[in-house]
């Protein structure tokens, strides 16, 4: 399946900060880590930001209300705009299932990028299955399904595909954001 861009090439100015989207296990933490490394930009993963209560209510697979979710997401837009303030380049991993969510995190922030990992109920629930030591059960990825708005052609959100290996995927969001990975990148 072909990498799927919602918006051209000559729509897209390189981003200061990157947040990379989309339900659990699509490959959101590993897509990051490798952005990272080949750009030497900071990571940050958005489940590093939720309180305790967050934590535990999904442990025990009850989904978050928006109540729940508002003040993680300022915090995730707090630390965007640190790095967008300091002049530094960042990525950040986060579902942003809403359109809303969204609006929090990138906004009018024409510096922030954003990059929808897409995949199918059947790929992600396999995936799902096997992971192991992780806070999100496998029951709770219905529910992300349901709650996600794809991003808007008006969000200018690069789709890339996750059927390919993580590597491959983060090499086209380098590409498609015309980024200059630092040299002597080993993965």
């Amino acid at each position: 399946m072909p990498t799927s861009h919602t918006r051209n090439r000559a729509e897209i100015l390189p981003p200061r900060v990157i947040v990379v989207m989309g339900v659990s296990c699509c490959g959101k933490s590993t897509t990051g880590r490798y952005l990272s490394r080949m750009m030497g930009w900071p990571f940050r993963d958005a489940d590093t930001f939720h309180p305790a209560a967050n934590i535990e209510k999904m442990s025990r697979g009850e989904p978050l209300t928006d109540d729940d979710r508002w003040p993680w997401l300022a915090a995730i837009a707090a630390w965007i705009d640190a790095h967008r303030s300091a002049g530094s380049s960042a990525i950040v991993t986060c579902s942003a299932l809403r359109r809303a969510y969204r609006d929090v995190l990138i906004g009018e922030r024409a510096d922030v990028g954003l990059v929808y990992l897409r995949g199918s109920f059947a790929l992600l629930s396999g995936r799902i299955g096997r992971r192991k030591n992780h806070f999100m059960p496998p029951a709770l990825l219905k529910s992300q399904f349901a709650t996600l708005e794809e991003p808007a052609a008006d969000e200018r959100a690069l789709v890339v595909s996750v059927t390919r290996p993580p590597k491959v995927v983060a090499r086209t969001i380098i590409e498609a954001f015309a980024l200059t990975p630092r040299r002597h990148t080993v993965l």
